[in-house]
């Protein structure tokens, strides 16, 4: 009995080593299997880039030590200033606009203009339309129409009214002088799109600049400039 038990002993297969897959194959023992290898790679990764990053951080603060350093060697020792009690200056305030005045000047000069008035003796029609005044060299006209001077400013009084068009004249020039321009452009249209065909406001126009003090000369604009529906208009000096 004892013979036939050795003889099983000797025998009988020993167990596998290991954890068997589904397969039945064995894996040897220690190996770790798909998912803790890559789980164990990510994890170096990490701690590579991590032990990069504390690297390049201790680099730049080592680079910015030096230059402190640097800056504080070719500057020398320094001390505080002592408070003196002076105060930073207020910023320079906007001159206000008389708004007001402007308005009553504005209104006055609309009143003062009259769309009766005569002024058929003070246009000339030597060389186009234009109108000087007293004292002016007839040179200025000649001047103003080949555009001896730079237009500093427009106004457009297509599709205004009579009253619209008086007060937008009035109020651009008085915001003209107090700018200090001198040559303007006012456009009132050639009348092509009026009963008749006829233009409604270059007789008015005409008239309310030979009524203001403001102007001293105006000539009918050349063909680029707008021909026989604007004025070259030129001012005098801005009031003080």
């Amino acid at each position: 009995m004892r013979a036939a038990w050795a003889r099983r002993r000797c025998t009988a297969r020993p167990p596998a080593r290991g954890r068997r897959n589904e397969q039945g194959l064995g894996r040897p023992a220690g190996q770790p299997d798909g998912r803790a290898g890559r789980a164990a790679g990510t994890l170096r990764e990490r701690r590579r880039a991590g032990q990069a990053r504390r690297e390049a951080e201790a680099t730049a603060r080592h680079a910015e030590e030096r230059e402190r350093r640097a800056f504080a060697d070719a500057v020398g020792p320094v001390r505080p200033l002592r408070e003196r009690g002076h105060r930073t200056p207020d910023p320079p305030q906007a001159t206000p606009e008389p708004r007001q005045r402007q308005l009553d000047e504005q209104a006055a000069l609309r009143e003062a203009w009259s769309d009766t008035v005569d002024v058929e003796s003070l246009l000339l029609t030597d060389d186009g339309l234009g109108f000087r005044r007293a004292g002016v060299p007839p040179d200025v006209l000649a001047k103003l129409r080949r555009g001896h001077w730079a237009i500093q400013g427009g106004l457009d009084l297509h599709g205004l009214r009579r009253d619209e068009a008086r007060e937008a004249l009035a109020s651009f020039i008085g915001g003209a002088r107090r700018k200090g321009w001198r040559c303007l452009r006012v456009v009132h249209g050639k009348g092509l799109g009026s009963p008749g065909r006829a233009p409604v406001l270059k007789a008015k126009v005409q008239r309310w600049l030979a009524q203001s003090d403001a102007v001293i000369a105006f000539a009918q604009a050349s063909a680029p400039q707008g021909g026989a529906g604007a004025l070259i208009v030129l001012l005098a000096g801005a009031p003080r």
